[in-house]
């Protein structure tokens, strides 16, 4: 089956490597590629893309205005964030909008190419440092609510196989279930925890295993 890619990055050069990188993956396509969040909030719906590749600093509307965006048309979208400096503030702040990882511009081909694979695998590319903060957000928002979501048997199966990184398929594959079954539980899983993917979905999950650190 073949998976899906959209770039948004303004820079020309940046975003035609990009392209290539993207296009050398076995079973991956690049769809379109775009150079502002509004051209790609207009169409990136439309193309329902598996993952999209969005440049932290974009003119106009910033990457994380647009991954937000984004995220309330396609919930379970998939969006590695591209920056050129690891600042933590501001890939935190993506994280909180919905991103599901990030890598810094001066990657290699190659560990571009892993992160591309592990995000479409259903992984997670984060550094320990940004995975920590994104927990104790979650914490802090839960310490705030009275009790905790009611999730049932089988959620709590789904989103114990999600937090290893365990992608749809995997996950069915394990439950005896299909896939579309699978993506429904993971609505439902996103309603109840108040989370926009996958990724915040997991690391939620992390937050309420251990509360005491």
């Amino acid at each position: 089956m073949q998976s899906t890619v959209v770039i948004v990055e303004d820079n020309n050069v940046v975003r035609g490597c990009l392209e290539e990188l993207v296009n050398s993956i076995p079973k991956c396509t690049c769809l379109a590629t775009f150079s502002c969040a509004e051209d790609a909030i207009r169409v990136v719906p439309k193309l329902a893309p598996d993952l999209v590749m969005m440049d932290i600093q974009l003119p106009n509307l910033s990457g994380i205005e647009c991954a937000a965006k984004l995220k309330e048309c396609l919930p379970a979208l998939a969006i590695l964030m591209l920056t050129v400096y690891e600042d933590e503030e501001k890939i935190f702040e993506a994280f909180k909008a919905g991103a599901s990882g990030y890598i810094l511009k001066r990657s290699s081909p190659h560990e571009v190419v892993r992160a591309i694979e592990d995000m479409l695998a259903g992984g997670i590319p984060m550094t320990s440092t940004i995975a920590r903060k994104v927990v104790q957000s979650f914490r802090q928002t839960a310490a705030r609510k009275d009790g905790g979501p009611a999730l049932s048997r089988r959620e709590n199966e789904v989103l114990q196989s999600l937090s290893k990184g365990s992608s749809n398929k995997e996950i069915a594959e394990a439950l005896g279930v299909t896939v579309e079954t699978v993506r429904w539980h993971l609505k439902q899983i996103y309603e109840k925890l108040h989370v926009s993917g996958r990724t915040q979905a997991a690391l939620k999950f992390m937050s309420m295993q251990d509360p005491k650190h």
